[in-house]
């Protein structure tokens, strides 16, 4: 399993510290940054971990710095910490996407519990994105009318309805039905719609 990092970005020297000093006791690996450029600059996008970000920094705040994260592709889980505890900033970072809003002074338990969160929510999106790359290489192995086809069936046609829309005949569909489903290591119709739905790929 790939190794878990807790990047902390707060501009606060003594809130990086006792963080780093508590979650490195819990055997986390910590990365802390006094900045959200710096952050952006150094961290690994790749890599498996969880973002903390303090809500309140000079220049790019949290909720800032969570939209340049998205922006750039990033699905890495987000837990704010702030001093202010407003509702609508805590409202406005759930719905872009955060994991947990705690409050400053941030109770352990709830940092803990939060990073464990952070932590299945990673390996459950790692798991997905790995998934859905698998599934896009088979689909890149098609031949331009095996993808057409593809589409049709998704769409429930069938061989004989899809001959007409391309324009020959159905043994010809059987035969790229037949390659299609074989380069994609399918056996039916219903794993082909779930592939489909994975991929966002419809008709």
């Amino acid at each position: 399993m790939d190794k878990f990092t807790v990047y902390l970005v707060d501009d606060d020297a003594g809130v990086r510290k006792a963080l780093s000093r508590l979650l490195r006791a819990r055997g986390y690996d910590v990365q802390s940054y006094s900045s959200p450029q710096e952050f952006l600059q150094q961290q690994d996008p790749a890599a498996a971990g969880c973002a903390v970000l303090d809500v309140a920094m000079p220049g790019l705040d949290g909720l800032a710095l969570q939209r340049a994260l998205t922006a750039g592709g990033s699905r890495r889980p987000v837990i704010f910490i702030t001093g202010k505890g407003d509702v609508p900033t805590s409202v406005r970072a759930m719905k872009a996407g955060a994991l947990d809003f705690l409050t400053k002074p941030v109770r352990e338990k709830d940092l803990l519990e939060a990073i464990q969160r952070a932590q299945i929510r990673d390996a459950e999106l790692r798991q997905l994105h790995s998934e859905l790359d698998s599934i896009q290489a088979k689909i890149n192995t098609l031949t331009p009318r095996e993808r057409e086809v593809f589409t049709h069936v998704v769409a429930g046609r069938l061989n004989k309805q899809i001959a007409g829309d391309l324009g020959t005949v159905e043994k010809t569909i059987k035969v790229h039905r037949s390659r299609m489903m074989e380069k994609l290591g399918l056996r039916s119709v219903t794993d082909l719609v779930r592939m489909a739905e994975k991929a966002q790929i419809s008709k």
